[in-house]
């Protein structure tokens, strides 16, 4: 079964968020800025930390997925 997906309509998406969030870190304050990106780095930190899978199983099992998908 395939998805329907408007490749067209999705870069547009893409491209106004990163537009949209440009424009926001231009007017805000470094200081919000800054305290934001650090609660976003520190969340990644964490996930990465409770990761059931060690770095080189995880880059195994991408790899794997990879050869088995056609493109």
């Amino acid at each position: 079964m395939e998805l329907l997906f408007d490749r067209k309509a999705n870069e547009n998406e893409r491209l106004a968020f990163v537009r949209n969030y440009a424009a926001w870190v231009k007017r805000t304050p470094n200081a919000e800025w800054s305290r934001q990106q650090a609660v976003l780095i520190d969340s990644f930190v964490l996930n990465a930390r409770n990761m059931p899978l060690t770095s080189r199983e995880y880059l195994e099992l991408v790899t794997g997925r990879k050869r088995v998908l056609p493109r």
